[in-house]
C-alpha cells in the first residue's frame, strides 16, 4: 500500500505543474479519472485482504491503470503545448473505437465526446503531431472522425515556405487517377493546383476553410517525402509522409471553430 500511495503522489506531481487553470483542469479531467478512482479505492481499503494472490493482482491492475493514466496525461500536455492548439479552444477526447480499415490502417475512429460537449460535424481534429482528420458525425456522447489517409478525405494544403496551393488525398485517392505514381501504404498523394516547385522535405499545412470548417488553417499535415517526375503534367505531384500515425491514436483534440463575426475593414492601395 505504501508503494502504491507513493506512486500516486508521483503521478499527481507529474501533472500538477500544468493543471493550475480552470481550462487545463477541465481538460485534465478527461484523462485523470483512473487516478481519482485509484485514490478512492485506496481510501476505501479495497486491498484490505489476507490473500496475497488477490493483493498482487489488484496492485498489478492499479499499477497498469496508473501507467495508462500517466501516458494519457503526457499526451494531453503535449497537445496543450502543440502549435495546432495554440490560442484555440478545443475539447480533449480519447479514441474509443476503430471503424473501417484501409491499406495503411484505420480510416475512421470513434471518440468519446459528442454534441453534449459542443462537438458538431465538420470540425477539425488534431493531436500533438498535427492533423488527425475531421468530425463526420456527432451523437450525444460520441463522434466519428474521418482520418487523414482515408480515400474519402481531401485536404486543401499549402506547401513549403512559398505556401504553394495543393490538394492532399489518401494513397488511393483522386491523385491516383491524374497520372501520379501509386503511393505505398501510409503515404499521402499531393497534387499542386498551380505551377510551383515542390522539394523533398517541404512542410505541408492545411490551407483552411471558410469559417474553419472542416479545417482550420495552418495545422501541420506532413512533409514531402518524394517528388514525381513531371511526365507532361502541368502541376507537380508528390508523396507526403503524414505527421500523425493513425495506427497509434489515443488522445486527440476537437477544435471548436466558428465563422468570423467581425466584418473585415476595406483598405486603400498606396501605389501612385
Amino acid at each position: 500500500m505504501a508503494l502504491a500511495a507513493a506512486t500516486l503522489v508521483v503521478a499527481l506531481a507529474d501533472v500538477s505543474g500544468w493543471s493550475a487553470t480552470t481550462h487545463v483542469r477541465g481538460a485534465g479531467a478527461a484523462v485523470l479519472g483512473p487516478l481519482e478512482r485509484l485514490a478512492g479505492r485506496g481510501a476505501a481499503g479495497a486491498l484490505d485482504t489476507d490473500d496475497p494472490g488477490v493483493r498482487r493482482e489488484q496492485l498489478g491492475h492499479d499499477a497498469a491503470e496508473l501507467a495508462r493514466s500517466l501516458q494519457e496525461a503526457r499526451q494531453l500536455r503535449a497537445l496543450l503545448d502543440s502549435p495546432g492548439t495554440s490560442g484555440a479552444r478545443f475539447v480533449p477526447a480519447r479514441v474509443v473505437a476503430v471503424g473501417s480499415q484501409g491499406s495503411a490502417g484505420p480510416e475512421r475512429v470513434t471518440i468519446d465526446v459528442g454534441s453534449r460537449d459542443g462537438v458538431t460535424p465538420e470540425l477539425t481534429v488534431v493531436n500533438a503531431e498535427g492533423l488527425v482528420g475531421r468530425v463526420i458525425s456527432a451523437g450525444p456522447w460520441t463522434s466519428d472522425v474521418l482520418l487523414v489517409g482515408s480515400a474519402d478525405l481531401t485536404v486543401g494544403v499549402r506547401v513549403g515556405s512559398a505556401g504553394t496551393l495543393g490538394s492532399l488525398t489518401g494513397a488511393t485517392g483522386s491523385t491516383a487517377g491524374s497520372g501520379a505514381r501509386p503511393r505505398p501504404a501510409g503515404q499521402l498523394g499531393l497534387e499542386l493546383v498551380q505551377r510551383g516547385a515542390v522539394t523533398v522535405g517541404d512542410g505541408v499545412t492545411t490551407m483552411g476553410s471558410v469559417g474553419g470548417r472542416p479545417f482550420v488553417a495552418g495545422v501541420h499535415v506532413g512533409r514531402v517525402s518524394a517528388v514525381d517526375p513531371a511526365g507532361g503534367r502541368l502541376a507537380a505531384t508528390a508523396a507526403v509522409t503524414p505527421s500523425v500515425d493513425v495506427t497509434t491514436l489515443d488522445i486527440v483534440g476537437v477544435l471548436l471553430s466558428a465563422p468570423r463575426a467581425t466584418p473585415r475593414a476595406p483598405v486603400e492601395g498606396a501605389a501612385r
